[in-house]
């Protein structure tokens, strides 16, 4: 059995790792040199017992990475191809490809994984060495893999530099990129790490990123979270409390009434990493962006790679999952309403339901509470009646809507995604109520305890303030822009624009996420309907609800006064200034306005900019957009299209995010389309824009759910804090006893 141990005489350590200056430093220098030495330490304490595992295509570089990552760790090197396989076969790897074919060749190389053994090592393997599962299986139980990820176009202009024209498991036929396509599924499925990079990354800042991308793997300690109205003592006094990305998914609201943010901010990609996602679809980029915001030990990448496959895989209609189209002149639309239940929600809502019964504990049933104000309920209830039987057996969800305010076919929808573990209660009142009766109940420690106690049960929230729903809505932010650049339309670096319907501020939130994260986004821009408080803030700096009553409007998703996720970016501005967040918001519960001091107010204006949309602009959008494209907005694109039309310099492009289908607020579509005959059934209505061959089709997710029966049966509940806590004790009783 090959075998290669960690330990080093000390002599050799030495030799290996002082250079002779060094040596000089340590006798003029004492300070200088024992921090030397303490960077040298704290990198070869890395390794333990534990290999790192460089794995990838060939050309990747794993040769030359793992010889610099073993010298900056003072650690034994060992290159399967060189020092295993050609020292046990006593000839080249070539050699023996030629002689044994292909899939001979790969039993061979396995089996001689399964002979070998090392330990505090860096080991690269071959290309072809993810193919054969025991062998792998046999290097993980000691090691931590590490996928050095490349884009295949750079993997394949490397390997022409390097006259390589066929690699292992490569038939006549099948084109070098068909192979390497194929090899990334089993690459995927072994790595614990990804290290992302381009063509022109050198070996050197590579090995760092390897290094950099170790020490995040094993010290989970450093990726916390906080709460937006946490002061900086009482952080510094709470530190045996840390919370985790697990923990604030299952918690959702901070104790304190706040609402969880990342301590250390969000990962930061350089541009180098987000040009090598230029080629990747949807998913892939998703996986990549959210392994970076997601700490493996909370949720590991192969199980993130299982969430995101689900979530996207069979449920949206369009392979691009979130198009880009090109609407007119310098405006392009990011269609996010190919999901089950055709709105932007669904990027969340498919993916939090399997991230939550991943996080939450085994020993506890859950209820998931959720307000909204059109699209979020039917969202949240599909996305949770897809879980898997036994997780639905202790996780159910329950959903809070303005019964007289969304549209017919909003209410048919979150009637008709009743299922056994999900359930639908219309709300005397409106969105505003909702949400703050969820917000209330939470911090209600009395009320939780006694659910606890009584029942075992415990409640979480799948409104946008649970940290988990923002994550998704980053990647289509940041997948629109790559977009736009894979399609020529820019070069990678110039910026656009972004214009977003905003209600309760989490979508342009998460905007503003992916280009803190490196996306140039330039300017966000907010569109308001009649309900424009946000846009009177962004212009003003005052927050003001005085007097301010909730208009119904024909975009209900944004019909929202109190803006939950602003809080979060306020603590961002505010350099997290918990206390000064805790005071806005006191001041608003108490009084009904807050004013941002005038340095605040310029920081946001740097971010953000704002419009407003009448009802009568909106319509009319609708019907000069169809008229001259054939192609049909919904009310809150229309809003954000005529704001976009208003606010836009025309300098760069600007995206505007479709956030529903049309085909949810059929009524006014028709109208706006001066279409005098409108049934009052909503099936119907559709049928009847169908006639039209309208651009993008009718929903077909829609209309399987208006065809199903009994879309009438559900609760109506008043306006009233009692009467809905008494309806989640009912629920749960019926359920989980």
């Amino acid at each position: 059995m090959f075998h290669v141990v960690r330990y080093q005489p000390l002599r050799l350590i030495i030799q290996n790792s002082l250079s002779h200056v060094c040596l000089k430093l340590m006798l003029s220098r004492p300070a200088a040199f024992a921090q030397i030495w303490k960077s040298w330490f704290s990198n070869h304490s890395l390794v333990g017992n534990k290999n790192i595992i460089l794995m990838g295509p060939p050309g990747a570089g794993k040769t030359t990475i793992g010889r610099i990552v073993s010298q900056k760790l003072g650690c034994p090197v060992i290159d399967i191809d060189d020092d295993v396989l050609e020292k046990t076969w006593n000839m080249s790897v070539s050699e023996k490809l030629q002689d044994v074919g292909n899939e001979q060749f790969l039993e061979e190389e396995g089996r001689a994984l399964l002979k070998f053994s090392a330990s505090g090592s860096v080991i690269s393997l071959t290309g072809s060495n993810p193919m054969h599962a025991a062998g792998m299986q046999h290097m993980k139980k000691n090691g931590i893999v590490v996928y050095l990820d490349v884009p295949t176009t750079v993997i394949m202009s490397r390997l022409k530099s390097m006259k390589v024209d066929r690699i292992v498991g490569q038939s006549p036929g099948i084109s070098l990129k068909d192979i390497l396509q194929f090899r990334k599924q089993f690459y995927k499925r072994w790595y614990d790490i990804r290290v992302l990079y381009g063509g022109d990354a050198a070996p050197e800042v590579v090995a760092e990123k390897v290094l950099d991308a170790v020490k995040r793997y094993r010290n989970s300690e450093l990726e916390t979270f906080i709460s937006t109205r946490s002061s900086r003592s009482g952080r510094s006094m709470e530190k045996d409390s840390h919370k985790y990305f697990s923990d604030v998914v299952t918690e959702g609201l901070a104790p304190d009434g706040g609402l969880f943010v990342p301590e250390r901010g969000l990962p930061k990609f350089t541009a180098g990493e987000w040009q090598s996602l230029i080629e990747a679809t949807y998913i892939e980029r998703a996986q990549v962006i959210l392994e970076r915001c997601i700490h493996p030990a909370d949720i590991p990448a192969s199980k993130l790679s299982e969430i995101i496959g689900i979530a996207y895989g069979e449920n949206f209609t369009c392979s691009k999952i979130a198009p880009v189209r090109h609407l007119a002149g310098n405006q392009f639309l990011l269609e996010l309403f190919h999901g089950p239940t055709a709105s932007f929600k669904d990027f969340a809502l498919q993916m939090v339901p399997h991230i939550f019964a991943y996080c939450i504990p085994r020993s506890c049933n859950y209820l998931v509470l959720v307000a909204t104000s059109g699209d979020t309920g039917s969202a949240v209830l599909d996305g949770f009646s897809r879980l898997h039987d036994t997780d639905k057996q202790r996780i159910a969800v329950m959903n809070f809507f303005p019964e007289d305010g969304v549209s017919p076919i909003q209410k048919s929808q979150m009637i008709g995604c009743q299922k056994e573990n999900a359930w639908s209660v219309g709300v005397k009142s409106d969105f505003d109520f909702c949400q703050t009766a969820i917000k209330q109940i939470f911090t209600n420690s009395d009320y939780t305890g006694f659910l606890t106690v009584e029942y075992g049960t415990a409640l979480a929230a799948a409104n946008s303030i649970n940290w988990s729903r923002l994550l998704p809505q980053i990647v289509y932010h940041a997948s629109a822009y790559l977009d736009l650049v894979h399609q020529g339309i820019i070069p990678f670096g110039s910026p656009v624009d972004v214009c977003i319907p905003t209600g309760n501020f989490g979508n342009i939130l998460a905007a503003l996420y992916a280009k803190m994260m490196g996306i140039p986004i330039r300017k966000c821009i907010c569109a308001s309907n009649e309900n424009n408080v946000l846009t009177d803030f962004i212009r003003t700096g005052v927050y003001d609800l005085r007097g301010r009553k909730l208009i119904p409007t024909f975009s209900p998703a944004v019909d929202i006064l109190k803006s939950s996720n602003l809080e979060r970016y306020l603590h961002l501005i505010t350099n997290e200034d918990g206390q000064l967040v805790t005071q806005l918001y006191n001041q608003l519960e108490n009084q009904g306005h807050f004013q941002l001091r005038k340095d605040l107010l310029e920081k946001l204006q740097q971010d953000l900019v704002a419009g407003w949309c009448s009802e009568e602009d909106c319509l009319a959008a609708i019907h000069s957009v169809y008229s001259t494209t054939g192609y049909i907005l919904d009310t809150h694109t229309a809003v954000a299209k005529v704001v976009a039309d208003r606010l836009q310099d025309r300098t760069c492009p600007i995206i505007i995010s479709s956030t529903a289908h049309y085909s949810k607020f059929a009524p006014a579509i028709l109208r706006a389309l001066r279409i005098a005959e409108i049934n009052q059934n909503p099936l119907s209505q559709l049928h009847l824009l169908s006639s039209y061959s309208p651009l993008p089709p009718v929903h077909w997710g829609l209309l399987e759910t208006l065809k199903k029966k009994g879309n009438d049966d559900h609760q109506v509940c008043a306006a009233d804090m009692s009467m809905l806590m008494s309806r989640i004790e009912t629920l749960i009783q019926s359920h989980f006893m």
